[in-house]
């Protein structure tokens, strides 16, 4: 595409840098009419349309030779060889489970897929929900012999249970019906009853809100998106149309090498080739999975089948390459657009693109080189488009144009699908099945992945703010927004777009919203004075006695402050009129910065490098720099934790560099918060568990002044005290910090906490069996 540009005549770019919305049609015009006599567009395009050319096509003659190899590793008994040429697999238990899983979905009376899973279950050492499994395939087999083979097995778990102590004896006792039940709650989406209003303010326009007051961890709105696709850096381990990890037997797409799907169900969904079976309600609702993701996931689809049967590959499949090279969000606007098409070929309506969603864009305010790439993109897109539809879709400035403003639009209003994977320093908890002792160290934490993006016609109305009142989540690609305060009627529900107050300052935030949205936040939490802005990345007072906060650049735009003292350290940036102060930080903030809530005829008297409460003087160049070579030292002790070879010497200038920003840094910085996180998981792989313990909590009193008690970074921070105090064997701390972080993601999560982080039930068994 750079080559592209660079071809460009110059008069051509100036008309589309000073182009607008109703101008477009003319510019994207005159751009084709030079494209097409252009050999290097021409070479371009054909790369990514044609399918002769395509990387992506499938082979037929090394479909075959792939096959043979596999046969050939398979009679010889390399098998998991073999797994990679075809799907035949041996001593994948999770993958065999999953199997099952799908083949009593499809035959909920096969007695082998029950027997089998059980057999699965059972060299898991999952005994009861192998006996479970065994007694529904002995009360389905009808072959005398199998019966016999059943009961046999059935035995020898039933004793080997009883010798163990177990409780089998209610497993045995459950029929099959209460065990289609039992399975089928994992797949529960839970409902919603908030009723909701599309609202409009003067200060940003349309927006939600609901009629009715809601309660603090309410689901006010589930949505499947609009359309959706998967992010490059995934394609490898997600599926490509449920976006759930992949197991080891994916299952690929017939036609092209592109996606990877993690069921059959999955691969059917998004080329549109629906079988018999997965098209029956009913058999999609017999689906047994102990997956939930992938059950909601299945749920949903089953839900939408009849509404909304338009598949989302279709029209990239069969060999052309142009969806595995362009960025994420022109595939996202080719799938919007196709949507569009199809829906009208169904209804043999007129083509009218994207009548079908209302969203904003900011085309006339982004930047030049970016309206330069939107042309040319939006160029390309159009003519593999048509290259797929013909008539349907036609090459022309019109059209072009109209992709353009899709592709704007989906910029500003489309969601990044985000999942939460728990991770450890040795493995998932949940894997190894124990909770690490001293020898074995164990800290959890959760990584956001972001695997997919999204349009979602109803999510992208809500507002944002820097200090949210609603939160969203992703189960497989479904959109949950679930409330996390009481929120009055009427008013607007806002969820954040970026960083939250707490997590970035005041400038970062702003610079942020206006480059990636074209707009300057006056949410509460900018329209407001917060501790977070003031004391983040703040020094303290020289003075030992103050706790007052010394500003490291000149932030305050209120009288003459000298050039000089301007650094690059992130700090407050803009507070240009008087602000109201947030009630509850209301002493706090007197506390760090007492001048700041006495000005006088609203001008600040202080300057950078004098403390806000007592006026005293920092020198902020000798500080800048001492603290600059403190968090290098902290981020190369964090480059050596994700390695896991953390040196004494390392270890010990960490503490050093440590000790510098509590010196140095206001005590509620949020460098010495991360410096205090980054000490923990060193001590933690050391097996210095008190120390880790030490220095996990005082991270976690620092991040509860930039955000609040409740707010869901304090609940992951959580996770990684509790399974510390687990190592300490210090069963009340840990319960307590249990307890407290099962509250703050039944806020954030509602029913779906549990499963969203199945390590917070291991970490509760292990503390039940330290009770015992």
């Amino acid at each position: 595409m750079e080559k592209l540009k660079s071809l460009i005549p110059i008069n051509l770019k100036q008309r589309i840098f000073e182009s607008t919305s109703e101008n477009l049609p003319s510019t994207c015009s005159s751009l084709i009419e030079f494209f097409l006599t252009l050999p290097e567009f021409q070479r371009v395009v054909r790369e990514l349309s044609d399918p002769e050319m395509a990387l992506c096509r499938k082979n037929v003659a090394s479909a075959l030779d792939s096959k043979q190899k596999g046969n050939e590793c398979f009679s010889s008994g390399d098998f998991s060889k073999a797994l990679s040429f075809y799907t035949q697999k041996l001593g994948l238990l999770e993958e065999c489970i999953r199997d099952c899983n799908r083949a009593v979905g499809l035959f909920p009376h096969y007695a082998k897929a029950w027997y089998r899973r059980g057999k699965a279950y059972a060299s898991l050492k999952k005994y009861e929900d192998a006996i479970c499994d065994f007694n529904v395939a002995l009360s389905m087999e009808g072959s005398l012999d199998g019966k016999s083979r059943i009961k046999d097995e059935l035995e020898i778990m039933l004793n080997y249970c009883k010798r163990k102590g177990g409780t089998s004896s209610s497993c045995n006792k459950e029929n099959e019906k209460d065990l289609c039940s039992r399975d089928r709650s994992y797949m529960t989406v839970e409902p919603h009853q908030i009723k909701l209003q599309c609202i409009s303010t003067s200060a940003k326009g349309r927006g939600m809100s609901s009629p009715n007051n809601i309660d603090p961890a309410s689901l006010v709105h589930s949505e499947e998106p609009f359309a959706a696709v998967i992010l490059k850096q995934c394609r490898e381990t997600h599926c490509h149309c449920c976006f759930n990890e992949l197991p080891a037997d994916t299952i690929p797409c017939s036609s092209c090498t592109i996606p990877l799907y993690c069921s059959q169900r999955c691969q059917e969904q998004a080329s549109g080739k629906l079988s018999e079976y997965n098209q029956s309600e009913n058999n999609i609702h017999e689906i047994l999975s102990l997956d939930l993701e992938r059950d909601i996931m299945d749920t949903t689809l089953a839900s939408n089948v009849k509404h909304d049967q338009i598949p989302e590959h279709r029209h990239e499949c069969g060999g052309i390459h142009w969806a595995a090279i362009l960025p994420p969000e022109i595939v996202l606007a080719g799938r919007v657009l196709v949507k569009s098409i199809e829906k009208r070929r169904c209804s043999k309506e007129t083509f009218e693109p994207m009548d079908d969603l209302e969203l904003s864009h900011n085309y006339t305010q982004i930047p030049l080189e970016s309206k330069l790439e939107l042309h040319i993109h939006s160029i390309v897109l159009a003519y593999c488009l048509q290259h797929s539809y013909g008539s349907a879709f036609p090459f022309t400035g019109a059209s072009a144009s109209q992709l353009v403003i899709l592709i704007s639009q989906i910029k500003v209003n489309s969601m990044a699908i985000v999942h939460m994977k728990s991770l450890d320093a040795y493995g998932a908890l949940g894997q190894s099945g124990k909770l690490s002792a001293i020898e074995d160290a164990l800290i959890s934490n959760v990584e956001q992945v972001r695997v997919g993006q999204a349009i979602y016609s109803k999510g992208s109305l809500f507002n944002h703010s820097c200090q949210p009142n609603i939160h969203t989540y992703f189960l497989s690609r479904t959109l949950f927004i679930r409330s996390t305060e009481f929120i009055p009627a009427g008013v607007p529900l806002e969820l954040s777009y970026g960083p939250q107050v707490g997590q970035w300052d005041l400038r970062e935030r702003q610079q942020l919203l206006e480059d990636q949205y074209s707009f300057k936040c006056q949410c509460s939490g900018c329209s407001q004075l917060n501790l977070s802005d003031i004391v983040i990345h703040a020094f303290q007072c020289v003075r030992p006695d103050c706790f007052g906060v010394v500003l490291n650049s000149s932030v305050v735009k209120h009288g003459k402050l000298d050039a000089s003292c301007v650094h690059d350290f992130a700090a407050i940036d803009g507070l240009e009129r008087a602000l109201p102060v947030v009630k509850h930080e209301q002493d706090t903030i007197d506390k760090v910065a007492h001048l700041l809530l006495k000005q006088s005829d609203g001008l600040l008297r202080v300057g950078p490098g004098y403390c806000l409460t007592c006026g005293s003087y920092r020198d902020l160049e000798s500080s800048f720099a001492a603290t600059k070579k403190a968090v290098t030292n902290i981020k190369r002790l964090q480059a050596t934790i994700i390695s896991k070879k953390v040196s004494t010497i390392l270890l010990s200038d960490a503490l050093k560099s440590r000790d510098l920003l509590r010196s140095t840094m206001h005590a509620y910085s949020k460098d010495v918060a991360q410096a205090e996180d980054n000490l923990a998981e060193a001590f933690c792989l050391v097996g210095e568990f008190q120390l880790a313990m030490n220095h996990c909590t005082a991270s976690i009193e620092i991040l509860e002044k930039l955000y609040h008690k409740d707010h869901i970074v304090i609940g992951n921070e959580l996770m990684k005290l509790a399974s510390i105090q687990l190592s300490l064997h210090d069963l009340p701390a840990a319960l307590s910090s249990i307890n407290r972080l099962d509250a703050i993601f039944s806020l954030y999560y509602g029913s779906h906490a549990a499963r969203l982080f199945p390590y917070l039930e291991n970490l509760r068994r292990e503390a039940n069996k330290l009770a015992l």
